[in-house]
């Protein structure tokens, strides 16, 4: 997928470009569908001009969020600039947000999801960062769904990497959350569904991640009900 997205911008790179300046909004944000499909297409092609050239497509994304009057083109810009992977100038952006954003719930759970899905192979120490941010509670489903639960489900070659690590990043949330909230646990343990198609050296990494939460004692009948099923 990756692949694609980098051939297609680089083979569609001027006429992305050509297209987004066609759409940069010149008037004041407004939610009606015509605007926001505008906006949508708009950073569609933003995503992909990034894949293609990362250089350009990290400046355009800083100069988007910079300027943006709303927090949905801040936060597509925030999206593209995501996968920039070693960029300083993302960093800025995030911390940025972070700061503008602190008193918006339901915004700063979008903050964390992103992080979340980044491909990367540091990832999960970013994830392990940010479940120390005071903004973060494993008390708070939503928190706890837009973090663990977007990397559990939304970020496929991290929680499927070939070490492992995934896997037992997830497995040991879900022994922790199953104290406090089993419903949020089994949902995000649900992740695993597809660990059979995996290949074997995966498959066996997944298989003993399940088979660790299963031999816990007091499971909830929430885990206890997806663990019989990925296992049977």
């Amino acid at each position: 997928r990756e692949d694609l997205r980098r051939t297609l911008g680089l083979a569609l790179g001027e006429t992305l470009k050509a297209l987004r300046e066609q759409l940069v909004p010149d008037t004041p944000y407004s939610p009606d569908a015509v605007n926001a499909g505008r906006r949508a297409l708009g950073n569609a092609a933003l995503d992909l001009i990034a894949a293609g050239d990362r250089e350009t497509g990290a400046l355009l994304a800083v100069h988007q969020y910079e300027e943006a009057d709303n927090m949905t083109q801040r936060l597509a810009a925030l999206s593209v600039a995501a996968h920039l992977e070693g960029d300083a100038r993302r960093e800025a952006l995030f911390e940025d947000f972070r700061e503008r954003y602190a008193q918006e719930a339901l915004v700063l759970d979008k903050w964390f999801a992103i992080q979340a899905m980044m491909p990367e192979p540091d990832v999960l120490d970013r994830l392990r960062r940010l479940m120390q941010d005071e903004a973060f509670s494993m008390k708070n489903p939503n928190r706890v769904r837009s973090l663990i639960g977007a990397f559990a489900m939304s970020n496929p070659s991290q929680f499927h990497r070939a070490d492992g690590q995934g896997y037992d990043f997830v497995a040991d949330q879900v022994i922790a959350l199953d104290r406090t909230n089993p419903q949020v646990a089994a949902r995000i343990l649900t992740a695993f569904h597809t660990w059979r198609m995996m290949e074997p050296a995966r498959r066996r990494k997944a298989e003993a991640a399940l088979l660790r939460i299963r031999e816990r004692d007091g499971l909830s009948p929430d885990v206890s009900d997806i663990i019989q099923r990925a296992l049977g």
